[in-house]
């Protein structure tokens, strides 16, 4: 059976300006068949790495909380901390990036809150109905603690998902720092010499004495390491770092299998935007001419026909003049792999199928 995915496009009037189109189209979804009443709600999105400036503004989460406010939940904006250096590594980091970008309590009506903590070692251990590569998903514990989960994705290019839709925010995003580790590597951390003060830190915090101090350096013995990344997290350096050796397709089908982690048992609804989709993540501290035109808005109970109804969409448009697809060129009728040839977005969506989290089929309703 086929889902249906909800559409609505980007033209506004006086009437209808874009924020009521969101609003209309999430009723139109079902959105109010959930119970919201007393409820805590996790609004799953991406803050935006500071410099990049693709991501969704601010004034969509707003329009999703106060809609959850109105039906009695009680929701917050969230997302966890980055495995690589930037502007989100940490929590408080991660909020001073997320206030500038405008997701502070006065833009969104709700709190911030950084899921898996100060140092990104705040997670659950959810176990993987169904998984082939992750057993317990290493889960930001304020999103396991929500009752009900709602994403909202700025839909736009990946350079080793493919793209970045629902299965990404969710999967990827609601990783802990050991979580995104396991997706993104086979192998285990290493240190990289010269960044290293030889603090200790990582010795301390280890449970299998893996990491050496020697001559005012660490090193992992990685016959003793399990891979579980605490030293990421821990790093007052960053030094500690991990290979991001893990094969495209195999990150993507541990993507599904953590968002199967985050969704099974409880309530979600998803809303995707296909706008300003740009080339790549908006985790780069710098965004690039969108390859397409904006397309609009999109939501479904189903996080795969979401996603694949917004590739279809998206493959749907022309090249924008001077984009890296109008560059690369676009025969292939997948602008995503002429952006990104090593990629393929179909390995997240069919296994995120076959775990049951959804359907690649679905109706297009314009709402």
């Amino acid at each position: 059976m086929s889902s249906k995915v909800y559409f609505t496009d980007m033209h506004a009037t006086a009437e209808a300006n874009l924020l009521k189109k969101l609003e209309r189209l999430m009723k139109k979804a079902g959105f109010e068949s959930i119970d919201f009443k007393d409820k805590f709600v996790a609004v799953k999105l991406h803050f935006g790495e500071p410099g990049n400036l693709a991501f969704l503004r601010p004034n969509y989460a707003r329009t999703v909380c106060d809609y959850v406010k109105r039906l009695g939940g009680r929701p917050f904006v969230t997302d966890c901390n980055t495995l690589y250096v930037g502007g989100r590594k940490n929590a408080l980091d991660h909020l001073d990036s997320a206030y500038a970008n405008g997701y502070n309590p006065f833009a969104t009506g709700v709190h911030t809150i950084i899921a898996d903590g100060i140092k990104g070692l705040d997670e659950r251990l959810v176990p993987v109905e169904g998984g082939e590569y992750v057993k317990e998903a290493k889960i930001g514990s304020a999103i396991m603690d929500a009752d009900i989960v709602i994403s909202l994705s700025h839909f736009k290019g990946h350079e080793m998902a493919g793209f970045g839709g629902a299965i990404k925010n969710i999967g990827m995003g609601s990783g802990s720092r050991a979580g995104k580790m396991e997706m993104h590597s086979a192998g285990k951390p290493h240190v990289v010499t010269r960044l290293c003060i030889g603090c200790g830190k990582c010795r301390k915090i280890c449970a299998h004495d893996a990491p050496v101090i020697k001559d005012g350096k660490a090193s992992i013995d990685h016959l003793k390491c399990v891979g579980c990344g605490r030293c990421i997290g821990v790093c007052p350096k960053d030094a500690v770092q991990p290979p991001f050796d893990e094969a495209n397709d195999v990150m993507n089908r541990k993507m599904a299998e953590y968002t199967k982690a985050v969704l099974h048992g409880r309530p979600s609804f998803h809303i995707s935007l296909a706008i300003d989709v740009s080339p790549f993540c908006d985790c780069h501290a710098e965004n690039d001419i969108p390859i397409v035109p904006d397309v609009g808005m999109f939501a479904s109970f189903d996080p795969v026909a979401i996603d694949k109804a917004c590739a279809d969409a998206v493959n749907a448009q022309p090249a924008v003049a001077g984009s890296i697809l109008e560059k690369h060129g676009h025969s292939h009728g997948d602008h995503f792999a002429d952006v990104s040839p090593d990629t393929n977005w179909m390995s997240a969506l069919e296994h995120a199928q076959k775990l049951g989290l959804g359907t690649i089929e679905y109706e297009l309703v314009k709402a």
